[in-house]
């Protein structure tokens, strides 16, 4: 078996694969964790090693999964709830919604936290950011749903010829049983997904996606975001939201209006009025709004 921190580096494909990482990360903590501080809904947990002390993004106690037990039911009962959406049977419970977000934000935060211990801060940012592109896109495949990532090759005048700009998207999901679009083009019946870890100084990117896009291929083209949270750490004690909600409205208001928003852990504005018209909980997507989206 490889090292922790090179397994933490290596690309998930499968659902089993994410259940597994999770399960060796949370058998490493308790071995290195030393301290915790708790901030409303929020632990910081820290690790002290030689004198030196690292950090962990925060963690979300009413979603994050800390009994072991709990854990592996938890993964059988998204694995249910993947069969139920899969054959089309779109009644659930509010226990199985919850379970929905809990599940997968306990594995991605138990990512992060490996990565935050055992790796380099800056190539952690990275790999934290690719292993939740591939959570989500696996989650897609196990629920059915046709995806794939697509660089859009946008044409453009220079005075030495014509240069290509290349949009990235970060997921495209399908109604058919494979995506159509391709690099020249995007299919109007498919969804451009932006999945980040955080809307911090990536939110707007995705509205001035959405107009750029549709300019480009000439009709309405759906876009959503999905993001995991949005809170950070703030002078090791302490954390603050970083999604800026007017920043927010203003975009919806006055720029182009996205089709959702989704996130595993929502920040507290997202959950009052006007927001929540826009923000979602992640469940919400797989278990109905991605349906109507790809029918419509």
């Amino acid at each position: 078996m490889i090292s922790l921190d090179k397994d933490l580096q290596k690309n998930k494909n499968s659902l089993d694969d994410f259940f597994s990482i999770a399960k060796r990360v949370r058998a490493y903590l308790p071995n290195v964790l030393s301290d915790s501080v708790d901030k409303n809904e929020y632990t910081i947990y820290v690790s002290e090693v030689a004198g030196s002390k690292r950090y962990l993004r925060p963690i979300n106690k009413s979603l994050y999964i800390q009994d072991d037990v709990l854990f592996e039911q938890s993964y059988s009962a998204f694995l249910n709830t993947v069969s139920k959406i899969k054959s089309q049977d779109l009644h659930f419970d509010e226990n199985e919604q919850n379970n929905i977000n809990s599940f997968l934000y306990t594995i991605q935060q138990s990512i992060g936290a490996g990565l935050d211990l055992m790796v380099d801060p800056n190539s952690a940012r990275k790999h934290v950011g690719n292993r939740f592109e591939e959570l989500i896109r696996t989650v897609f495949t196990a629920i059915g749903v046709s995806n794939k990532r697509l660089v859009l090759r946008i044409p453009y005048d220079t005075d030495e010829g014509e240069k290509i700009y290349k949009c990235e998207n970060d997921l495209i999901l399908s109604p058919y049983e494979k995506v159509i679009s391709t690099p020249e083009q995007l299919n109007e019946k498919e969804i451009v997904v932006s999945v980040k870890t955080t809307s911090k100084d990536r939110m707007g990117k995705m509205f001035i996606d959405k107009i750029l896009l549709e300019k480009f291929v000439k009709h309405p083209q759906k876009v959503i975001g999905i993001f995991n949270n949005d809170v950070q750490r703030k002078n090791n004690n302490d954390i603050s939201f970083t999604l800026v909600s007017g920043l927010f409205m203003v975009y919806t208001k006055f720029l182009t209006e996205v089709e959702g928003v989704y996130y595993l852990d929502p920040p507290p504005t997202a959950l009052k009025k006007p927001y929540n018209k826009h923000i979602k909980p992640f469940s919400q997507l797989i278990t109905r709004d991605i349906f109507k989206l790809l029918s419509a």
